[in-house]
């Protein structure tokens, strides 16, 4: 069963009052409240209790996890292989917790890398080799592990504003959403968050085209913009489907964000964890003054994840948008590094790719400009 990350985040940042509920395409998605968690928490104790009781101090039989997100599932002393691990230092690292989010860990720490190579006319290149690339993380020269390009699985989120101004968009919007799913290999896995004052994943993991439609046409304009949370929230639900490493999302929104509890520079540092989600913007925001910083907010996101930001003229241009999207996805390298840099903790790693054609012409290469670390700082 999988844990609904998107209100589950929610929770934690705003609890709402108890028993609220909407009904999504896979069934009521439920707001928790606090009396719902002490509930869990609660029966997790009582169990903890009673396994002591019923056994021989040294040894506590495994518990089954909560659903809240921000626990994390570590291995009780005791269990069968608790004790051998302990005496191996390296296998000592933080596993996932209960919403699927992983943090640098094990003995391969490979960082990822989904990258798109244009020349200086902005055409995709997407017949080069493992030795046209060079990769650097905080300015050494890193050995890669990995590489190639392959049209993979991809793990796609869809968000759309719900503000009142989008609703004369939203057919369009919707359309253009579709297409770009079409376009795409059909082992492809897709969710609909609609988002504003609050966000609702109205369609969880699916290739049905039928349920997609179903959730993008759940229009409520009304309330405030949260696009931050909404977007630090479905990367955490994106992370949950550990089987698939190509993760983006898609975000279409027209206003500044107004009632998010994360700030700006906080959502992007939680959007640039090594294993977050590619993400590409399109903004219907009027270039003028008082928007610039709603268009560089969104273009920073972008281009931190690898991704691209758009702002069409008219609705007229989102074909063309997604098609170039769907053309970005298809032709991303895949290359994969064991970084020779120390985890101490969170840290910021700049990521710098350098790509080259036969012609040793330099050219431009969009992957992710960086990612934080998540290893506990190293013992004094």
């Amino acid at each position: 069963m999988r844990v609904n990350a998107v209100d589950a985040f929610r929770a934690r940042l705003e609890p709402s009052p108890p028993g609220k509920t909407r009904q999504g395409s896979r069934g009521k998605l439920h707001v928790g409240s606090k009396s719902a968690l002490w509930v869990v928490r609660l029966t997790v104790a009582a169990t903890l209790v009673a396994g002591a009781v019923a056994q021989d101090s040294r040894f506590v039989p495994p518990v089954a996890p909560s659903v809240s997100t921000d626990q994390t599932i570590n291995a009780l002393p005791g269990t069968p292989d608790a004790t051998d691990k302990a005496q191996d230092p390296a296998s000592q690292s933080p596993p996932e917790n209960d919403a699927g989010e992983f943090v640098f860990k094990k003995k391969v720490e490979e960082v990822t890398l989904h990258a798109v190579v244009v020349d200086l006319q902005n055409r995709p290149i997407s017949s080069l080799g493992r030795d046209s690339f060079s990769v650097y993380e905080d300015g050494k020269l890193q050995q890669m592990r990995s590489f190639r390009q392959e049209n993979v699985p991809l793990a796609l989120g869809i968000l759309i504003d719900n503000s009142g101004s989008m609703r004369p968009r939203r057919r369009e919007v919707n359309e253009a959403a579709l297409n770009l799913v079409r376009s795409i290999a059909t082992e492809d896995e897709v969710f609909v968050v609609n988002f504003g004052e609050e966000y609702y994943l109205d369609q969880d993991f699916t290739d049905d085209l039928a349920k997609l439609k179903v959730a993008l046409d759940k229009v409520e304009t009304r309330g405030s913009t949260a696009l931050y949370d909404a977007m630090v929230a479905s990367a955490a639900h994106i992370r949950q489907d550990t089987r698939i490493q190509k993760r983006i999302l898609l975000v279409v929104t027209d206003g500044k964000d107004n009632a998010s509890q994360e700030t700006i520079d906080e959502a992007v540092q939680q959007l640039q964890r090594e294993d977050g989600p590619v993400i590409y913007v399109i903004g219907f925001v009027d270039e003028n003054k008082a928007a610039s910083s709603t268009i560089r907010a969104l273009q920073a996101i972008s281009l931190k994840t690898g991704g691209t930001a758009y702002f069409p003229k008219d609705l007229s241009q989102l074909d063309a948008i997604t098609k170039s999207i769907a053309n970005d996805i298809r032709n991303q390298y895949v290359i994969g590094y064991k970084s020779s840099n120390p985890k101490t903790g969170h840290v910021y790693h700049l990521i710098d790719v350098q790509a080259n054609d036969a012609s040793r012409q330099k050219l431009r290469v969009r992957t992710r400009t960086g990612y934080y670390s998540e290893l506990p700082a190293a013992p004094q």
